[in-house]
């Protein structure tokens, strides 16, 4: 990535070519170049057997100079800064302002390239390209020309690169960003685009460094124990947010003045807007909450029973019967004193030495089933 500033002053953050995507550019073209230059030489020679031989060579020169510095001169002129290979691999030639190449940078290019690589073997622009920080060849430094990446991945064209997190949505809403600068800024988004193309330490050192002086310029700090990334992301998506809002209000007031209709859009939500309206004056009456999900066991499903002793609380009715005598008064994994009727928890595990299932029938003198889990008495 580099800054590429066009005539109007504004820094456009481009993506130069690489030095591989420029070599099989340069292959291809020169596979077409070949091709083209073959062919020529071939009529050439036809029109030297037919016509004085003087004919055939200067045919011959025209076509060698005109494939070698005519193919890229006006493919890049009439295409804006693209060949045949360059097409291929998605890069493109523009002007250092970001503008289209023209005619005579085209040319230079084209004069330069027959002595960097068809006579000098690509020596020169091997070694400027490797030391220069745009990657500029001989060509590209005489011409006033750059070499950008024009066809990138998906995940670089659709969707910001800085997202809100949900975590930080109610603390960004009033958050003060106005002392964030530009700079600070695509510093911050350069290092979230590069995210996974970093090492571990060294993604957390420079994400360190980058969050300290983000948290100096915005008020309120952040929440403790929010990563560096995180942060970073939250203040770049709120200014992003509050910039296109101010944009749109913008655009907005100025179609009204030329008289077009124009839909006015919603204020941002305030903060406590998110969580609904406010509850009412007083307190809130509630009912009886209703008692849990008690039940017997079933095949393959576990049972929930009731605390042995539960004592006072919400549930005091359900789960502790006031009248035992009544029918289903006593609860469950207690037992009943002798002579007293009540519905007896059933039994459902047969004691030693029975198989099958136990009859669920209380002893002689006994009103209810067996208790849960117990053996019955002789």
């Amino acid at each position: 990535m580099t800054q590429l500033v066009t005539g109007e002053a504004v820094a456009l953050d481009i993506r130069v070519a690489r030095l591989a995507s420029r070599g099989c550019a340069l292959l291809l073209d020169l596979f077409f170049q070949m091709m083209i230059l073959n062919l020529l030489l071939y009529v050439a020679g036809m029109t030297a057997v037919v016509a004085d031989e003087a004919w055939g060579v200067g045919l011959s020169i025209l076509a060698v100079a005109g494939v070698i510095v005519g193919y890229p001169c006006a493919f890049e002129t009439l295409t804006r800064g693209r060949t045949l290979g360059k097409l291929a691999v998605g890069i493109r030639v523009v002007a250092e302002d970001g503008g289209p190449i023209r005619f005579r940078q085209a040319l230079v290019r084209a004069l330069a390239g027959f002595l960097e690589f068809f006579v000098l073997y690509g020596a020169p622009a091997l070694l400027t390209s490797l030391f220069n920080k745009r990657g500029k060849r001989l060509g590209d430094v005489f011409a006033g020309t750059v070499v950008i990446q024009e066809r990138l991945p998906h995940a670089a064209l659709h969707g910001p690169v800085a997202v809100m997190p949900p975590q930080l949505a109610g603390w960004a809403r009033n958050l003060e960003v106005s002392m964030v600068s530009d700079e600070l800024a695509m510093t911050a988004r350069q290092y979230l685009s590069r995210f996974w193309e970093l090492r571990t330490e060294v993604r957390d050192q420079l994400g360190g460094r980058i969050a300290d002086q983000v948290r100096a310029a915005v008020s309120p700090p952040p929440p403790d124990g929010v990563r560096p990334e995180i942060f970073i992301s939250a203040v770049l998506a709120e200014r992003r947010r509050r910039e296109e809002w101010r944009l749109y209000r913008r655009q907005a007031a100025r179609m009204r003045k030329l008289g077009h209709a124009w839909p006015t859009a919603p204020a941002p939500a305030p903060v406590m807007a998110m969580a609904g309206a406010a509850p009412a004056a007083g307190p809130m009456r509630q009912g009886p909450p209703a008692p849990p999900p008690f039940s017997a066991p079933q095949p393959g499903r576990p049972r929930f029973l009731p605390p042995t002793d539960y004592g006072a609380g919400p549930y005091q009715q359900v789960l502790v019967p006031q009248n035992p005598q009544a029918p289903g008064g006593w609860p469950h994994q207690q037992q009943p004193p002798q002579g007293q009727a009540g519905a007896w928890p059933q039994q459902q595990t047969a004691p030693q030495g029975h198989t099958g299932t136990w009859p669920q029938q209380p002893p002689q003198g006994q009103t209810g089933g067996w208790p849960q889990q117990q053996p019955p008495r002789a």
